[in-house]
């Protein structure tokens, strides 16, 4: 596995408690990204590299740079048509592309002022966001807030092969860490190293991190 990890216990002590953050893994190209997919859809996408076969353009795509909130959404990899989890290489440029231009899949006035404004920017842009609680690894909500984001319409055909360098069906670690929170055994589990991601003055702002 090409993932970068580390005891989960040890990022937890040095992670925030609170707030809105962008927890990645990130270097100085790349952001790795995390969906869960059925096996037809999560295979085809490891072993080509790229989204295609039963994948589908006509709806919203939604990535999580978040290892536990890919987790706790997918349930460890449990949840029906999630069974297959990848760990998506995605090109930086094009994730600071996908931040600056989302828009909060719900009205919020602070940042809008009007709901007619809001939709406007619902209606010229094809990415969304959303944030909601972080969870620990046995489920737990946190205080954290933690980011995912929907594309759509030419964000999603990018994404789907543009934007990717690279493609990890990482469901055997992913069952092999399940069985430690399963266990109660979180001084074994380990995770993808992951550190608040550096986001632009101006996107942050609007996205409200911090």
């Amino acid at each position: 596995m090409q993932l970068v990890t580390e005891p989960y216990l040890a990022q937890r002590a040095r992670w925030p408690t609170e707030g809105r953050v962008v927890l990645a893994q990130a270097d100085a190209t790349s952001v790795i990204v995390y969906q869960a997919y059925r096996p037809a859809v999560g295979q085809f996408a490891a072993r080509h590299g790229w989204f295609g076969g039963e994948f589908s353009l006509n709806r919203m795509t939604w990535i999580k740079p978040n290892f536990l909130w890919m987790m706790y959404r997918s349930s460890w990899g449990t949840a029906q048509n999630q069974e297959v989890v990848l760990a998506v290489r995605m090109r930086r440029e094009a994730f600071d592309h996908v931040l600056a231009t989302a828009v909060h899949s719900q009205f919020d006035a602070e940042r809008y002022g009007s709901q007619e404004h809001w939709q406007d920017r619902v209606a010229g842009s094809d990415v969304r966001l959303q944030w909601d609680p972080d969870h620990a690894p046995d489920g737990t909500p946190q205080a954290r807030r933690a980011v995912q984001l929907g594309m759509r319409g030419a964000a999603a055909r990018s994404y789907s092969r543009d934007w990717l360098l690279g493609i990890e069906d990482i469901s055997a670690f992913v069952a092999e860490q399940r069985a430690h929170v399963a266990a109660g055994a979180l001084d074994r589990l380990v995770t993808p190293r992951e550190e608040p991601y550096p986001v632009a003055a101006e996107t942050a702002r609007h996205l409200g991190i911090g």
